[in-house]
């Protein structure tokens, strides 16, 4: 079934999802550009309900070796995915698994304060949770098809 939308509305789902995109891309390229980044601080640094499973990432170097590689690798593709609308679903759907690990990780709980600081001061609703609630309405709202490379990969494979 085709979504139609108005103008604006096209331009301003394909706004936001581009928006994300930069977000998530930036992140990765600065990660692989910094030869010295690693995630375990910020592994470290986790509390909450999950925070020993991301301290046991952490304290394995392996592990932590296989996790730097997908965080980085996943913030680039999902982030070309969704600039390009290409696979745009799947890279919705990957987007809110990243960012579900990463609210999980630091969850904005009271009274908890993290080493590493935050843009301003939260209670349960943080930049990740955001993010990863409009990647799910974008899910809803595709538009990959209208704008984007999805539109060139499954008119054709429609049309077979």
């Amino acid at each position: 079934m085709e979504q139609q939308y108005s103008k604006p509305q096209l331009w301003m789902l394909v706004i936001l999802r581009v928006a994300i995109g930069w977000h998530l891309l930036y992140e990765g390229v600065v990660k692989l550009l910094n030869p010295n980044w690693s995630s375990v601080g910020y592994l470290l640094d986790s509390k909450g309900w999950f925070a020993g499973i991301f301290h046991s990432i952490a304290a394995n170097p392996d592990v932590l070796q296989v996790a730097d590689f997908l965080n980085i690798w996943g913030l680039i593709l999902i982030g070309l995915g969704l600039i390009l609308g290409l696979f745009t679903k799947a890279s919705s759907y990957a987007g809110i698994a990243l960012l579900a690990l990463y609210y999980l990780s630091h969850p904005p709980l009271l009274n908890e304060i993290y080493a590493i600081p935050s843009e301003g001061n939260y209670m349960f609703v943080n930049k990740n949770l955001i993010e990863l609630i409009t990647l799910a309405v974008l899910i809803l709202f595709p538009t990959g098809k209208n704008i984007g490379l999805d539109r060139f990969i499954f008119r054709n494979a429609a049309a077979k």
